[in-house]
């Protein structure tokens, strides 16, 4: 009687993982991740359907169409406030596919600031932030009730009660140990709070389509984007990642409203209203920058064509950091074919985990980016966790995405790609310090490896589609 139970179990679980099975083949977007759930699913489901169903069915049809539509109202909405004069400066014309593939455009007269670690960062958002007159717009993907946490809390709480009006958005994955209280105070004082969820009614069986943008704008003249969250270990205050190294920028001109449309799209897929915003101001700042936010509801897999295109433009050099170094096919062979070029090809990636399969995946990648040429470095004082890219000497694009599938197909990302000799060379310096703490990878890190950890690197990377 048991051995007939136990068999009609194991029954319906492969029944079950051939039916995930045919959803993989139908709804992953890449052929290796389709294949590799299908694969998964019908040998041994009973291990993979659990996990598919939390990382899997990435493809909601009626969910994608639905944000369209929503994306498409919030637009017109606020097109009025958009800046008239967009640039058509020389410069820029290199990154016309970004634009054109973003419904996007570059806009002159940025005053931009770089803020290189979490002190400078946090600093500048509460100094902004303190002196608001009208609204606040605030958009992190992690809130941790500690330290940081509560001093966010308290200043967005002081702005209301001065009749400020509030409006703050987390993610509802991102920040899942956010505790209610933590929320409710706010609520209780004037503070306008929500979760971004995948779709109107909540799914805790999906766990794809996050929101991973950070966007911070101030009475629609002053916004913030760029790697760091709420929380301590942001600025460095958590080991065993600590130092914790990171970076923002800060933005002034007729740019800022794009980063309000950004936080204004995501905000009515929540609440179905607009967030309070502003025409931009106009000043008297030297840099050209494009607001690039990506997701997966675009028509295009925009977020990895926007590496693509970056480092396609590039003729001397292409310096990337990122905690996550696992890209997909068309990022590398960009990067192939710019070492090609004679292209200073470098890329900045952590010597420390913070999640383990990303890490030993990470670590493959990098010796293949080795043996095509790229110079990988790992930074050794701490974690690092900025998503810094520098072309050539004029551009540097600083925001949240990552060199990983999650970035590239699943998640909302935003970044802020700018031309400015100025500020280029701002950035240039900082990562050549980073650069001079960190320890150039060499093709012995892989083949002098244990075997077993060369296993695990293997296997690590055929999770790929998940990471």
């Amino acid at each position: 009687m048991l051995s007939t139970a136990i068999g009609l179990i194991v029954l319906l679980f492969h029944l079950a993982g051939i039916v995930a099975a045919v959803n993989a083949v139908m709804n992953t977007r890449t052929a290796q991740g389709a294949f590799a759930w299908a694969l998964g699913l019908i040998l041994l489901p009973y291990i993979t359907l659990i996990p598919y169903l939390y990382l899997g069915r990435s493809r909601f049809r009626g969910y994608i169409n639905r944000h369209r539509a929503s994306r498409l109202q919030s637009r017109e909405a606020t097109s009025l406030l958009m800046a008239a004069d967009a640039s058509d400066a020389s410069e820029a014309m290199r990154y016309q596919s970004i634009a054109n593939l973003l419904d996007t455009r570059f806009y002159a007269g940025q005053r931009l600031r770089l803020l290189i670690d979490g002190d400078a960062t946090f600093e500048a958002i509460f100094a902004a932030i303190g002196k608001a007159q009208h609204y606040v717009l605030v958009q992190f993907f992690i809130f941790h009730d500690d330290e940081l946490g509560r001093r966010m809390q308290a200043l967005l709480l002081e702005r209301a009660a001065a009749g400020v009006e509030v409006c703050v958005l987390f993610d509802g994955i991102g920040s899942h140990a956010l505790p209610k209280h933590y929320v409710q105070t706010l609520c209780a004082g004037g503070v306008t709070i929500h979760a971004f969820t995948t779709r109107k009614k909540s799914n805790r069986f999906q766990l794809n389509f996050r929101n991973h943008r950070k966007v911070v704008v101030v009475d629609g003249h002053i916004g913030f984007t760029g790697g760091l969250n709420v929380g301590d270990e942001y600025i460095g205050l958590k080991p065993p990642l600590a130092p914790w190294r990171d970076t923002h920028v800060q933005i002034e001109g007729p740019a800022v409203a794009e980063l309000q449309r950004s936080f204004a799209e995501d905000w009515y897929w929540v609440t179905g209203e607009l967030p309070p915003m502003a025409a931009s101001q106009q000043i008297e700042g030297s840099a050209l920058t494009l607001i690039a936010a990506t997701g997966p509801a675009d028509a295009q897999e925009s977020c990895s064509l926007y590496f693509v295109s970056a480092i396609h433009a590039a003729t001397q050099r292409v310096w990337l950091t990122t905690p996550y170094f696992v890209p997909d096919q068309a990022v590398m062979s960009a990067l192939r074919l710019a070492v090609a070029r004679g292209v200073d090809v470098r890329v900045l990636i952590p010597s420390r985990p913070d999640h383990y399969a990303v890490f030993q995946a990470s670590g493959l990648y990098a010796h293949d980016a080795v043996l095509a040429g790229v110079r990988v470095f790992r930074y050794q004082p701490g974690f690092i966790h900025e998503k810094v890219m520098l072309v050539d000497d004029d551009t540097a694009s600083i925001g949240s995405m990552n060199l990983d599938n999650r970035s590239f197909r699943l998640n909302f990302e935003i970044s802020s790609l700018n031309i400015d000799r100025h500020f280029a060379s701002e950035v240039e310096t900082m990562l050549l310090a980073d650069f001079a703490q960190s320890r150039e990878v060499s093709a012995d890190d892989y083949t002098k490896a244990p075997y077993l950890r060369r296993l695990i690197m293997h296997v690590a990377r055929l999770f790929d589609p998940v990471l």
